[in-house]
């Protein structure tokens, strides 16, 4: 470590508190280590403190503390906003702390605080067993899974949240809690959607679900179809079993050998099925949406941990992303939903997304401060591009995509699919009755705000009464 600034002292102590290691801008690997998914984001933390332990996260929390530095928690690195980086302050790096163990006969999995899906998915499949992941393999298990975690499995296995058993948690004052719904009971209501707004999770302890094989079927036609097949993929999941998920998206054709050459670097309208179990069983379910005579089509069984890697996003695009859940899916909200595709960016990896809900994800537990779980769809514009006179153009398409659809909107939104849209927003994720309970979770452990860059929940301080 170079140490650097006003800090420089007091740094090299850390550093030498710490079995990891404390990155400072003079040293060589700083800007590989500030280095985050959007591209969008350039931020120059005072120091970057690559945690390996619990203790080591107590003692970055508690210098941040010290020296009243801004403090952000790094996991995947994932946040569209960049909320895993600040500028002059101090971020707590979890990626050496990615440990999976998985035990089998208890069908659990205790995963560290800075895994990513990937790691999680490859330690479980030997054993024939998953849970409920995000769509792409280099998402950080922990911001997706205390934000709630939805994904190719939620509607078979619930969202990832509803399948976690505990946490481990570094709080503001730097103690180290084990949380379960004995211990820490209110707390752990919290951590089930409520983000990193009440500590640095270093571990979790997960559900898992006996998977053997997935099938995964992506079938494209010209634009010019989407509205009829949108049409039948709406009907179809009305009544669709909770095995099968998915998505409808419009996006670039890839250059793949299935795909016709007049459809590679167009915009092309894709139905995404996965189902959990082999393919013949597939294909019959899914037959409704075969028969519509799609222009390509590529089929195959595949382990969980390869489907997803299939949609991985690549990094070092520009980011910037949506949503808006949706009650219902009317012909009109069809018809909105694809004339708008045509203002998305062709050629880049950008989506224009319609995911569906229902089956566990409803019938999940009612009580976590997540009023987006009943919504039947989601409408997600998932922008990533690399010029940036396209800028404004790309947050314009998602501003538009969500206008367009939120007469149907059920005025509530997963944080994790949005960056930074304003307080309100930040309400409707949790809804205001549970945003005012999580507020005094909040202030029970962490009074001063000290995990405030996020979807943040302010601390609620009651007042106490007069004449005292």
């Amino acid at each position: 470590m170079a140490a650097g600034g006003s800090y420089g002292a007091a740094l090299t102590d850390l550093g030498e508190r710490l079995v990891g290691d404390v990155i400072t801008p003079g040293d060589a690997d700083y800007d590989e280590a500030r280095k985050i998914f959007n591209t969008m984001i350039d931020r120059r933390p005072a120091a970057i403190a690559q945690c390996e332990t619990a203790p080591d996260v107590a003692h970055a929390i508690r210098f941040a503390r010290d020296h009243v530095l801004p403090l952000a928690v790094r996991g995947g690195g994932h946040s569209v906003a960049g909320m895993s980086l600040v500028d002059g302050g101090l971020v707590i790096d979890l990626r050496r702390m990615d440990a999976v163990t998985v035990d089998p006969g208890a069908r659990t999995a205790t995963v560290g605080g800075g895994a990513i899906m990937s790691g999680l998915d490859r330690a479980t499949q030997p054993y024939g067993l998953a849970t409920t992941g995000g769509r792409v393999s280099t998402t950080g298990v922990g911001g997706f899974v205390l934000g709630g975690g939805a994904g190719f499995l939620d509607r078979a296995f619930g969202l990832a949240c509803d399948n976690l058993l505990s946490v481990d948690l570094v709080t503001a004052q730097g103690d180290q809690l084990h949380v379960d719904e004995k211990e820490h009971p209110e707390l752990f209501w919290a951590l089930h959607g409520g983000g990193g707004n009440f500590g640095v999770a270093t571990a979790f302890t997960l559900r898992l679900h006996p998977l053997t094989t997935m099938t995964a079927m992506l079938l494209l036609w010209r634009p010019e179809a989407g509205p009829a097949v949108a049409r039948a993929y709406r009907d179809f999941f009305e009544s669709a079993p909770g095995q099968v998920g998915g998505g409808l998206l419009y996006l670039t054709g890839p250059p793949e050998e299935f795909v016709p050459d007049d459809m590679v670097d167009t915009l092309v309208c894709a139905v995404l099925l996965t189902y959990t179990g082999h393919e013949e069983r597939a294909r019959a379910i899914t037959a409704p949406l075969l028969r519509l005579g799609h222009d390509a089509e590529m089929i195959t069984e595949l382990p969980y941990a390869d489907l997803q890697c299939m949609l991985d996003d690549p990094p070092g695009y520009r980011n910037y992303w949506s949503a808006e859940y949706l009650d219902s899916f009317p012909d009109q909200a069809v018809d909105r939903f694809c004339a708008r595709a045509s203002d998305m960016v062709v050629p880049s990896p950008s989506q224009h997304v319609l995911f569906p809900q229902g089956a566990a994800v409803t019938e999940g537990p009612s009580d976590y401060p997540l009023p987006w779980r009943g919504a039947a769809w989601i409408v997600h514009p998932f922008g990533l591009w690399d010029d940036p006179a396209d800028d404004a153009r790309v947050r314009q398409w998602a501003h538009d995509t969500r206008a367009d659809v939120r007469p149907w909107s059920r005025g509530a939104v997963y944080l994790n699919f949005i960056g930074r849209e304003g307080r309100d927003r930040v309400i409707e994720g949790f809804g205001a009755e549970n945003y005012h309970r999580l507020a005094g979770v909040k202030a029970l452990y962490d009074p001063d705000n000290v995990f405030r860059l996020n979807h943040n929940i302010e601390p609620r301080i009651e007042p106490r009464p007069a004449g005292r």
